[in-house]
């Protein structure tokens, strides 16, 4: 018999930015468990409120399947003595199994006929198996901080309440955190303050929700927040901004979600929007609402987790709350204003950098000169560069950064505006932090581009220049990041340099000396995530050894390099003049020796196969060494399919290794030629193709 199996844990309050990946490792677990466990079990759903993680899985087998049993025993010459009786091996070989002697078969097997067992061992209840499959789930979650309660001796994310275990309408003995599992939930805290009592493990949902007043399914409960939100933002006459992070963050927080919409003030519509923004999205967890022109509009929308009897009460209390927290931020922004972004460079030397690495006013000053070089990449204003990275940070030190820190770049431009400094250099300012995140834009400003360049330069070079490089998960300064958005820069800025003397010239410019291999860790480390790079874009990794095995140092040659070595890969003249490449290349490295001072000579060829690879040898170098000429490395690898047939034939009809020296000598000469010519654009004998 099967049914669905139910397991609930019932909790105090989660994090809220653990609750998801919570309960994806939950059900994974037990999914993975029951499996492992030999249960044939049916489709998993996950559930999770900020009270509860639950996973559901249908059609869950009682007992796992019987089990044929077959152990091979001692030989009948060991197992019996002289007179026929069951010596000592035979007896403690049938106790082992719970059987007896007589009981065992003889069967004939190559050092002669000996004692087996045979038997079908029945399968495995669910009750026996359930409490171990949750146990192994539970030491997998990835808890951000383990907690203990009472006196207990083990810890979990938070202290657990009630446990649910059912398999269709039985209770499956399961202890966790010392509470014994029943069929008992618990509905919303406040809607219903009692006990569920669930009858079969297939009511679950269904009884939460219209029982409880919970929605189980985060899924289903993000998409009420959306839609409630929606609603309500259009009931004050414009659009909710609904940023998928914040509902993420509010279905952790709520059960039973409610769309209220508020207002504030006109009067702080004066602020920048990203001030509202933050304010309103990041501090207080209210989505913002915009009119139709765009413009933000004085007034938000909160979602509740209840159902209120008195909604206006409850309006009035989400606009007391933002009201101090707004008129914060109006206070912050007319001080910075009276002072200037300029006042605050200065200050920059009182401010730690990183103990090592001196202050914010050393770093600036690093950063200007990197400047300098990577303006002119970049095809930057100079002087607009060297104003930008002047005052890039000084927003740093200013009242509204210092209370909303996400808002670093972006309040330097409006104090850059509001202080008289040019749209260019504002706008540099702000995108020095560009990409900002993962999938964000690139700065799209020339002096913005170099400016953002050499400020993530400056940083990866100092923290490995001190040996404090990524580890594992640890990451500390985000150098993974940071290298990420010099690389996108680079490649998506189409600006082209030598990456690997700036991170020489930025480690030379350190106060530090910096650790032994500082350099190659460096590069090494872009060069990882530059993989990573192209394994989101879908180019695999054979594709990027091609090309990184030419010891590329500018990354706009080596985009245009990958872009064109992956569409040439799946065309059908690939396979041949790859696997040609390499067989050419394994030849020439086990006979290097014959080639030392040796260069082809075209007179010595045999007519036929060899003579027509010569041929076409000469006739596509111009092309493919001319298509590399005019930067047009898919131009040269058609050059180089062109080569298939004659490649194909010459491995076919040709021995290379031929007993004469000089015949022997100028074909390995003629191999060589080749594989210098398969290498213009990369080296294609990596490429792994079917």
């Amino acid at each position: 018999m099967t049914a669905t199996l139910l397991i609930e844990i019932g909790v105090e309050e989660l994090p809220p930015k653990a609750m998801r990946a919570l309960a994806d490792a939950l059900a994974d677990g037990v999914t993975q468990g029951l499996r492992d466990a030999g249960l044939a079990i049916g489709k998993t759903s996950r559930y999770a409120t900020p009270r509860r993680l639950a996973v559901s899985i249908t059609d869950v087998a009682e007992q796992t399947a019987p089990e044929a049993v077959e152990k091979a025993g001692p030989t009948v010459a060991i197992a019996f003595d002289d007179e026929g009786n069951a010596t000592k091996a035979a007896e403690g070989f049938a106790r082992s199994l719970g059987t007896t002697v007589d009981a065992l078969a003889r069967e004939d097997s190559d050092k002669g006929e000996r004692l087996v067992y045979r038997a079908t061992e029945p399968g495995k209840p669910l009750a026996d198996l359930l409490q171990g499959a949750v146990d192994s789930a539970l030491r997998g979650l990835p808890i951000p901080k383990l907690m203990r309660w009472g006196d207990s001796d083990t810890g979990f994310v938070r202290p657990v309440h009630w446990v649910v275990a059912l398999h269709g309408a039985q209770i499956v003995p399961l202890t966790l955190f010392k509470e014994a599992a029943d069929r008992n939930t618990q509905g919303h805290r406040f809607h219903h303050g009692g006990t569920i009592v669930l009858e079969t493990a297939d009511e679950y949902a269904r009884a939460l929700e219209e029982t409880g007043h919970v929605i189980a399914d985060p899924d289903v409960r993000k998409a009420r927040i959306e839609s409630q939100v929606t609603a309500a933002g259009e009931t004050f006459g414009g659009r909710a901004l609904i940023d998928d992070g914040l509902v993420e963050e509010v279905t952790a927080l709520v059960e039973w979600p409610v769309g209220i919409a508020g207002t504030f003030d006109e009067r702080f519509l004066v602020l920048p929007r990203e001030v509202l923004i933050s304010t309103l999205q990041e501090h207080q967890r209210y989505f913002p609402i915009e009119a139709g022109n765009g413009e933000l509009m004085a007034g938000f929308v909160t979602v509740a987790n209840l159902e209120s009897r008195d909604v206006a009460q409850v309006i009035a209390g989400n606009e007391r709350v933002v009201r101090p927290r707004l008129a914060d931020a109006l206070f912050f922004w007319e001080q910075d204003r009276r002072r200037g972004l300029a006042a605050h460079v200065d200050g920059l030397a009182r401010v730690t950098f990183q103990q090592s690495l001196g202050s914010l006013a050393d770093k600036s000053g690093r950063v200007a000169t990197l400047c300098n070089r990577l303006g002119e990449a970049a095809g930057a204003d100079s002087d607009t560069l060297a104003r930008a990275a002047e005052l890039a940070k000084a927003d740093l030190l200013t009242e509204m950064v210092g209370e909303f820190p996400d808002l670093q770049g972006v309040m330097g431009y409006y104090y850059a505006r509001d202080g008289g400094e040019s749209d260019d250099v504002a706008t540099a300012i702000t995108e020095q932090y560009a990409p900002a995140r993962a999938g964000a834009p690139i700065a799209a400003t020339p002096a913005g581009q170099a400016l953002a360049l050499a400020d993530r330069l400056d940083t990866l070079a100092g923290i490995f220049a001190i040996d404090r490089r990524p580890s594992g998960d640890k990451d500390p300064f985000g150098l993974r990041r940071a290298a990420l958005g010099v690389l996108r820069t680079l490649i998506e800025g189409n600006l082209s340099l030598d990456l690997r003397a700036e991170l020489d010239h930025a480690l030379s410019m350190q106060p530090v000396e910096p650790a032994e291999g500082s350099l190659e860790a460096l590069w090494t480390f872009h060069m990882e995530r530059l993989r990573g790079y192209y394994a989101e874009r879908g180019i695999s990794g054979d594709r990027f050894d091609a090309v990184a095995n030419l010891g590329l140092r500018d990354l706009v040659d080596f985009d245009r390099r990958i872009v064109a070595v992956d569409a040439f890969g799946r065309e059908a003249a690939a396979q041949t003049v790859c696997g040609a490449h390499k067989r050419i290349r394994n030849i020439l490295r086990r006979n290097a020796s014959e080639l030392d001072g040796r260069s082809f000579d075209d007179r010595l060829v045999e007519p036929g196969a060899e003579t027509r690879l010569a041929q076409a040898l000469e006739a596509q170098r111009d092309a493919v060494t001319g298509a590399m000429r005019d930067e047009d490395p898919a131009r040269a690898l058609a050059g180089l399919a062109a080569l298939a047939e004659p490649l194909d034939a010459f491995f076919d009809d040709v021995m290379v290794m031929a007993e004469d020296d000089t015949l022997r000598q100028n074909r390995l000469a003629l191999l060589q030629a080749l594989d210098r010519l398969c290498r213009e654009v990369a080296d294609i004998s990596c490429l792994a193709l079917d």
